[in-house]
């Protein structure tokens, strides 16, 4: 304990100022308001859907083959999340990077880190860009193939319902060269697809 201490009381004089100038900024990121912006570049399987708004006939069909697994080993699915991040506070609020974990409804969905800084200025709104790839056979042989595919229909919007999506966030700091995980995350919640 000891050790630690010693450790940590060297950087904080070797790095005073940068630390304090870290803490700040993280502190005034967790201050800060965040909102779903949109949802963009979603592929699945191979088919190109855009934003996921208007899936054609030919499209849906495609898409309850694959949700249905087929012989398919894999079902690589990316997309984009971005967020609005709004800064109220009266100096800059950043980042260095950021762990992710998204949820459906309930559902562990995709994990993610982002190594690019962020920065928002007083009384601006930056958007946070979040790649998700993931591969849904996995999550299949995880939960059920009925739940993931009754999940990814609501939230492609194939069946009718809304999708709890919920989002945490873990900044890093960066002390030095080294880069610390903020022990407690930043929740973000909104309702994707039905009349939204």
């Amino acid at each position: 304990m000891k050790k630690a201490i010693i450790i940590l009381s060297t950087m904080l004089l070797m790095y005073g100022c940068n630390v304090f100038e870290q803490i700040g900024g993280a502190y005034n990121l967790s201050q800060c308001k965040y909102d779903y912006n949109s949802i963009d570049n979603i592929e699945i399987a191979g088919l190109k859907l855009g934003k996921g708004k208007g899936i054609s006939i030919a499209n849906l069909a495609t898409l309850s083959t694959i949700l249905a697994g087929g012989n398919l080993q894999t079902i690589p699915f990316t997309m984009t999340l971005n967020l609005d991040v709004q800064n109220p506070n009266e100096k800059a609020a950043y980042l260095n990077g950021l762990d992710y974990l998204i949820e459906l409804n309930d559902m562990e969905f995709s994990t993610g880190k982002l190594d690019v800084p962020l920065r928002i200025e007083p009384g601006k709104t930056a958007v946070l860009p979040l790649s998700i790839g993931l591969d849904l056979r996995n999550m299949m042989n995880r939960y059920s193939q009925e739940r993931v595919t009754s999940e990814m229909s609501r939230f492609l919007g194939i069946s009718p319902g809304q999708t709890k999506v919920s989002v945490k966030l873990w900044p890093t700091l960066l002390i030095g060269d080294i880069p610390l995980k903020s022990p407690t995350y930043i929740p973000v919640t909104f309702v994707y697809g039905g009349n939204k």
